[in-house]
């Protein structure tokens, strides 16, 4: 694409355009996936609990998300008196951004990725780590009691996961040899000759486990949503918030969902590679194989939801802390030994 624009506007132009192209062609759809993935969402629940869901807001209830977008919208942005009007302004802004911006190094087939850049593993890792500061400073900037508890829950939750999820790429690094996630997904075709995936590997099929589990603390998804606790926090950091300020958080917390469900399709089952290293199956486009494997995955999100009671945050730091640190850290010199021993042949 930068080169066709290139060719009528020079480099520098035809490379902005290309890319904030590039851009839209991402933003875009996303944001109409979160409205459509909230729908999908609630109609998974109301499955589970034998009740409908939405069902009378446009054709099967579809137009309800942006009913309720259109609800916020039309709201009075209330600040209250005693808050840090800028910072309060702020935090939903950073949250849905940092959301949207890690997006960008996502493949979504062979060539279809904004950017291509040999570091993108640490690039989600940077990004996502930003998530926190649009939190704590949401529940500081309220000046009120139950949001600043709700932050600091949300920051020592978010950081203890963090580090799990840490460990566990590294043996996904390890075994891809790369950074890059175009190169990870390459690293994962034709296990054992006919499947795509490191999630059929058994070395790292316990570190998919632990990553899955991780992203669901990750993103405050329920059995791990305690950073909105409404039993004693209210509502949570976002409790005053109203209008589309608080619909900045809402979007920002399925894009992330989203990010996660992509992550896990990306590093673990093949990204944009059908699950069986097939030819005929290499016709279906790319994109649909990854869409594909997203849905399956906030399909499990959902699930969780609407089947598993909330953890006390005493069990949801010892999971992370005693449990899933130590096991990852173990499992980082269980997949490095492995390929000492198998592909350097013991010579470091």
């Amino acid at each position: 694409m930068t080169d066709f624009f290139a060719s009528y506007l020079g480099y520098e132009a035809g490379w902005f355009v290309a890319t904030l192209i590039g851009i839209l062609l991402i933003a875009l759809p996303l944001m109409l996936a979160v409205a459509m993935i909230i729908y999908a969402d609630r109609k998974i629940w109301a499955a589970m609990a034998l009740r409908r869901g939405p069902n009378v807001v446009g054709p099967f209830g579809l137009l309800q998300s942006f009913a309720d977008g259109l609800k916020v919208f039309l709201q009075e942005t209330i600040i209250p008196t005693a808050a840090n009007r800028g910072l309060f302004l702020m935090a939903p802004i950073i949250t849905f951004t940092v959301a949207l911006i890690s997006w960008a190094v996502i493949p979504f087939g062979p060539d279809m990725v904004l950017a291509n850049i040999n570091v993108g593993l640490l690039y989600i890792l940077a990004v996502s780590s930003l998530g926190v500061y649009g939190v704590i400073i949401a529940g500081w900037s309220s000046n009120s009691k139950y949001p600043f508890y709700s932050a600091l829950r949300a920051a020592a939750q978010m950081v203890s996961y963090e580090v799990s999820i840490g460990f566990v790429l590294i043996s996904v690094v390890l075994w891809a040899g790369t950074f890059n996630l175009q190169g990870i997904i390459d690293a994962q075709r034709g296990l054992y000759g006919f499947i795509n995936g490191f999630g059929f590997n058994p070395l790292l099929f316990p570190m998919w486990v632990v990553f899955l589990i991780s992203s669901m603390a990750e993103t405050a998804r329920t059995p791990f949503d305690l950073t909105e606790a409404e039993s004693e926090l209210v509502a949570g950091y976002q409790t005053e918030y109203s209008s589309m300020a608080f619909a900045l958080f809402w979007l920002g917390e399925y894009a992330n969902v989203l990010l996660m469900c992509a992550l896990n399709a990306v590093l673990f089952w093949g990204g944009w590679l059908p699950p069986i290293d097939w030819a005929p199956l290499y016709a279906v486009p790319g994109i649909l194989w990854l869409f594909a494997k997203i849905f399956f995955f906030f399909f499990v999100f959902s699930w969780v939801k609407a089947t598993v009671p909330r953890y006390r945050y005493d069990q949801l730091m010892r999971l992370g802390w005693k449990i899933f640190l130590p096991l990852s850290l173990f499992w980082i010199f269980i997949v490095s030994g492995f390929l000492m021993l198998t592909r350097y042949g013991g010579h470091a």
